[in-house]
């Protein structure tokens, strides 16, 4: 269980109805070469063929078992170049099955960590922002675009709708300070880490780490809410236990989201039943003015509407995303 973060109601409007920047660390891996496009698709758990050059997608690298490696969202600028982007602690695992499964006169992996970093755009006047600044924004979801001339050349992402941050800019740190300087001309605010990870929350987005952990599916965490998962593409690695479980079985536990009065003071990630029966655990959590809420992995038998203990400390099961929460600020 991460330590609670606390958001107040004039950060929560803003981070929601405003425009907010988040500059952060990521694993940032370029994968190119003739075969990068095929190498990839078959490793990774979503179709990255079907939509085309200067596409978005969200997917994750899996074992042979299918639990999670990473997750990513990968930037098809063209079929045989291909950036994905993910968590840093995701990098060298991620690195390490790309050495051994791309062959190398087909895709190299190069890790661009160092080189570039990215900006994270959240807030529903992120887009107009970002607009408002002189960059050209994609027409929809799902894409991505180059800015500028070459020699000073930015990414600008537009991930899908269900996504906790409504934009990516990626490129070297001097380009993203001129970047920075724009986009506060055009009134986004610059924030914090806990700024989108308040946004992830909401948006009931796991982490890798957190929610995310070592035997975790695809399906237990929401994968097929958030896009990640193509139950079409055809083979690639772990797609036997996803699609098994898609079409013959079920998860034993998914994810779901708690909401306490006040601010509970939990001594554990227990969460148990009226009985005391162990019911998952809890993973990230967010103070709001009147209430906290959290993400937790809990068995699939309870439901939304469902009081559960933690700590002592009674909360409510409600489903994902916490599209509603002003009501309860």
């Amino acid at each position: 269980m991460l330590p609670p973060i606390a958001l107040d109601l004039n950060r929560l409007r803003h981070l929601r109805d405003g425009a907010v920047l988040v500059r952060l660390p990521a694993s940032i891996i370029d994968v190119a070469g003739p075969g990068a496009l095929k190498c990839l698709q078959g490793l990774l758990s979503n179709d990255l063929v079907a939509p085309g050059d200067g596409s978005m997608t969200f997917s994750a690298l899996l074992t042979p078992k299918g639990m999670i490696t990473a997750d990513l969202w990968v930037l098809r600028l063209t079929s045989q170049r291909l950036l994905l982007i993910g968590d840093s602690s995701s990098l060298s695992a991620t690195l390490a099955v790309f050495n051994r499964s791309l062959p190398a006169r087909l895709a190299v992996a190069t890790d661009r960590s160092g080189e570039w970093e990215i900006l994270w755009l959240c807030g529903d006047l992120a887009i107009a922002a970002l607009a408002a600044a002189g960059f050209t924004v994609p027409d929809g979801e799902s894409r991505v675009l180059r800015q500028g001339e070459p020699e000073r050349q930015l990414l600008l992402a537009r991930p899908h709708n269900n996504a906790h941050f409504r934009g990516m800019l990626i490129g070297p740190p001097s380009e993203l300070d001129r970047a920075v300087e724009g986009l506060a001309q055009a009134g986004v605010t610059e924030g914090v880490p806990e700024d989108l990870e308040a946004a992830r929350i909401l948006a009931g987005w796991p982490r890798l780490g957190i929610e995310i952990r070592d035997k975790t599916l695809p399906q237990e965490v929401r994968y097929d809410d958030l896009r990640g998962i193509s139950y079409t593409k055809g083979c690639y690695l772990g797609q036997e236990t996803v699609a098994r479980l898609h079409f013959r079985g079920h998860t034993n536990r998914e994810l779901r989201g708690l909401i306490w009065q006040g601010v509970p003071a939990l001594e554990n990630d227990a969460v148990l039943g009226t009985e005391g029966q162990d019911l998952g655990t809890i993973g990230s959590l967010l103070v709001l003015p009147r209430v906290t809420v959290g993400l937790a992995l809990l068995r699939r038998e309870v439901s939304p509407g469902d009081v559960v203990s933690t700590g002592g400390q009674y909360a409510r099961v409600v489903p994902l995303p916490f599209s509603t929460i002003e009501s309860y600020t």
